[in-house]
Parts: structure tokens; C-alpha cells; sequence
């Protein structure tokens, strides 16, 4: 999606989620903290051309959910000053619908991901209520706005389109087989994926049970089968391995994903 130079990402703190395992806790529970950190809307549209300037693919808000009337403020600034670049919805699909019924036009990629197919385990693990129904509907509603094809530009990068992300969990917390399905019968399973395989326990979960280790190579297989059994082609799914190199560390500014 991002090419060799990659997507610019823009980090928005203080998720709309408490999600026990959550890889990006440093910011996305830590209000204190992140006060420290807050800027202006003409600052955020500065770093916008900044990042569009250092030659990135795409402009990515991370976690957008609840600062969406400071990013659509900040973008009427940075767009008539000369960004162009396709700007992408990377969030938890906990999201109203009629919020983002306004951003229809607005934003290229949707990026999102369905964690649960169970309320209970959304509850249990990340703190919130109804996440089945809110988030599939999210996803119906991104799926009406961009569609099930993804648009490519003469470079080969993605330009326009929904790619659905699903984080394997250990001991079936996300309910794979139920959420897969779904995607097929409710949306199309022409739909490009995106499987992740990179959990780890860390933040709560290192003392959670049943999330407080990494997932067996059996349950990543077994998700790699229902792919097929439900007839997905597009998309991609991490290695098994991936849990060894997605490990950010936000108490480094400047390079929180080095390792």
C-alpha cells in the first residue's frame, strides 16, 4: 500500500478503546502523557506537507475515530496549500456511521479492523459495548463508499479501496471463523484482507488470562485455511514469525518502530 517509502502515519492518542494487549499503549492510554504532545490545527496540517514532502505514498491517521472534526479542519488547511496525497482511515471500525457517512469523499482508504465477534470479549478486553454491531456496521459503510475494488494508481500503490484487517488472537478470542464468514456473506469475499499474526502479550495482557501468550502456530494455520474456506484471493496475511518485529516503542520519538 505504501511502497519503499512507505505511509506517513500520523498517531492519534487516546483510543476510543482500552483494549488489555493494545501494542501502542505508551499513547493510545496515556492522557498525561499525551497532553505533552497536543498541536495546533496548522501544525497538523504542516506535518501533513512535511511527510508529503519527505517523498511518503499515503498520509495515514492512526486511531481517528475521536479527533475526526480536527483532522477534516486541519486537512481544509493543508490541501489547499498542496497536498495530494491519499489519505487513509486506519482505526478500530468503532465508529459512527453517520460520522462517517460525512466523510463519503474525503478519505481514499479505509483501514479497519474487526477485532470480536463476540460483545463479551469486546467488553471484557477492550472496554467497550456493542462492538459487533457498531463495527460491522462501520464496515458496511466503508464497503458502500469505496467498494470491494481496490483502485491502483499507474505506480502499482493503492489509491482508493477498503483493506479489512483481523488480528489473530490466541485461544480464538476474535472468533476468526465467525468474522471471516461474515465478511464474505455481508460485504463480498472479493474484499482484500489483511491477517495479522503479530500478537504479543504485553501492557495488561501480560497478566491477562487467556491472552497471556503468543498464538500457536496451530491457530494461525487454522485461520489460513478458513481463507480459503470462504473463497478470499485478495489480500495478504503476515508470516507466523511477525510477532518477533512488530514491537513499537513510543518512548522513542523518532524512531518508535526501529526494531
Amino acid at each position: 500500500m505504501g511502497g519503499s517509502r512507505g505511509v506517513g502515519n500520523i498517531f492519534l492518542g487516546n483510543c476510543n478503546l482500552r483494549c488489555v494487549y493494545c501494542q501502542n499503549f505508551q499513547i493510545s492510554q496515556n492522557w498525561k502523557e499525551e497532553r505533552k504532545n497536543e498541536v495546533s490545527f496548522e501544525r497538523m496540517a504542516e506535518m501533513m506537507l512535511e511527510l508529503q514532502a519527505k517523498g511518503v505514498e499515503a498520509i495515514g491517521f492512526v486511531s481517528p475515530t475521536h479527533f475526526v472534526p480536527q483532522i477534516v479542519r486541519a486537512l481544509a488547511i493543508a490541501i489547499p496549500r498542496g497536498l495530494e496525497l491519499p489519505l487513509i482511515y486506519n482505526t478500530n471500525a468503532y465508529d459512527s456511521v453517520d460520522v462517517l457517512r460525512l466523510l463519503d469523499g474525503i478519505f481514499d482508504i479505509y483501514l479497519p479492523d474487526l477485532k470480536y465477534s463476540e460483545d463479551d470479549f469486546g467488553y471484557r478486553y477492550s472496554k467497550v459495548k456493542s462492538y459487533t454491531e457498531i463495527s460491522r456496521a462501520a464496515a458496511k459503510e466503508m464497503h458502500r463508499q469505496v467498494g470491494s475494488e481496490i483502485v491502483y494508481g499507474e505506480d502499482g500503490l493503492v489509491k482508493r479501496g477498503l483493506i479489512i484487517r483481523h488480528l489473530v488472537l490466541p485461544n480464538d478470542i476474535a472468533s476468526s471463523e465467525e468474522t471471516l464468514r461474515w465478511i464474505a456473506a455481508a460485504l463480498d469475499n472479493r474484499v482484500m484482507l489483511s491477517v495479522m499474526s503479530q500478537y504479543y502479550p504485553t501492557h495488561k495482557a501480560l497478566t491477562t488470562e487467556l491472552l497471556d501468550r503468543r498464538i500457536r502456530e496451530s491457530e494461525y494455520e487454522k485461520v489460513m485455511r478458513l481463507l480459503d474456506k470462504y473463497g478470499f484471493e485478495n489480500g495478504w496475511a503476515q508470516e507466523f514469525e511477525s510477532h518477533d518485529y512488530y514491537r513499537p516503542d513510543f518512548s522513542d520519538r523518532v524512531e518508535p518502530f526501529k526494531r
